[in-house]
């Protein structure tokens, strides 16, 4: 079962209503990202109302706008990292969307416990004629969908070229990750059991995944052997089963790579390559860019992908340029035949 880090939320570890909540979600069997996700988000929220005296039981639309102009100005802890703020200050549109979500969705919790009446966040709740092809009530903030950074040619190959520095570890993850086009999750929670070394590919467990559909995927014969020089090496860390990827620090030997210390390996590689836009999930994004531009059917690279939907599929047709590019091209070719025709008859 999902467990919130309390310490790590001290605000909403002594919240009752906001620890009740939480708890209620874990009882639902929410992933433990999202439960975490959501404590953070709260736990930002009752910071901020505590800062402005006003409770979080009886906190107003007001108070709820101020929290937006709070979220929008604020220093970006991870400014310098970012290339589309360039201002340095706000949090992204996606973290907004994330903090209000978790508030909305606690005052609903509220106003189910018959605490307060109306939800200031102003959405969460049915409202008849508002969808299936109504009207739907417009967000408290626009949302905005923004197409995920891969790199080009030159700095995927600056990145490649730093993988011979790696340890067989990491070389090995990087590989997975990318062949599999595995999110973080799914690469750190990765047991030996889930390979099969006969047929090259991994088995994703539901359990590990962030929308709970399995799937298998496959890595190539070089990525085989580089799996199989980390795999005799792990023998001497540890030769029991589990977990694939283990620390090889001093303090915590043998034990599953945490998500923390990833993020740092990808960093790493990052800076040697200077291409600062890396990190751990740039690996999925480029081989499904890949996968598309290499013509495969978009049901297939959403099945691969592990995508519920193919409308998150077509993100990485579009950043492929395939489909645009034939449009283009079509296009240009009807409208250099029709001026051909019209423009470049016979001169006078």
């Amino acid at each position: 079962m999902a467990t919130v880090r309390w310490e790590s939320y001290p605000h909403a570890a002594t919240a009752t209503p906001v620890r009740s909540w939480l708890q209620l979600q874990m009882n639902l069997q929410l992933a433990p990202k999202t439960i975490d996700a959501y404590a953070r988000s709260l736990e930002d929220y009752l910071l901020f109302c505590s800062r402005r005296g006003v409770p979080c039981e009886t906190a107003s639309r007001e108070d709820v706008a101020a929290y937006v102009h709070d979220l929008a100005v604020r220093p970006h802890p991870h400014a310098s990292r970012l290339h589309h703020l360039p201002s340095g200050t706000g949090l992204s549109n996606a973290t907004m969307q994330l903090r209000l979500t978790a508030v909305r969705l606690f005052y609903d919790y509220l106003m189910e416990r018959q605490i307060r009446a109306d939800n200031p966040v102003g959405r969460g709740r049915y409202t008849p004629g508002k969808a299936f092809g109504g009207t739907r009530e417009r967000g408290i903030i626009p949302h905005f969908r923004r197409l995920p950074w891969v790199p080009n040619d030159d700095q995927w190959q600056a990145i490649l070229r730093t993988l011979g520095a790696e340890t067989a570890r990491n070389r090995a993850m990087v590989l997975l990750a990318y062949d599999g086009a595995l999110r973080r999750e799914e690469l750190l929670l990765l047991e030996t059991g889930d390979i099969d070394p006969a047929y090259r590919q991994l088995t994703i467990r539901a359990e590990t995944t962030k929308n709970r559909n399995g799937r298998v995927v496959f890595y190539s014969e070089y990525t085989a052997r580089e799996l199989g020089a980390y795999l005799r090496h792990r023998r001497t860390l540890s030769t029991a089963r589990g977990p694939v990827f283990l620390s090889e620090s001093r303090r915590n030997s043998g034990q599953p790579l945490s998500p923390g210390m990833w993020n740092k390996v990808v960093q790493g590689i990052a800076v040697r390559a200077d291409v600062v836009q890396l990190h751990t999930h740039t690996f999925r994004h480029v081989r499904l860019t890949h996968m598309a531009r290499a013509g495969l059917d978009i049901h297939r690279i959403a099945v691969y992908a592990g995508h519920r939907s193919t409308e998150t599929t077509l993100l990485y047709l579009h950043l492929s340029g395939r489909d645009l590019a034939d449009s283009v091209t079509r296009g240009m070719a009807e409208i250099d035949r029709w001026l051909a025709a019209t423009v470049g008859g016979p001169q006078s």
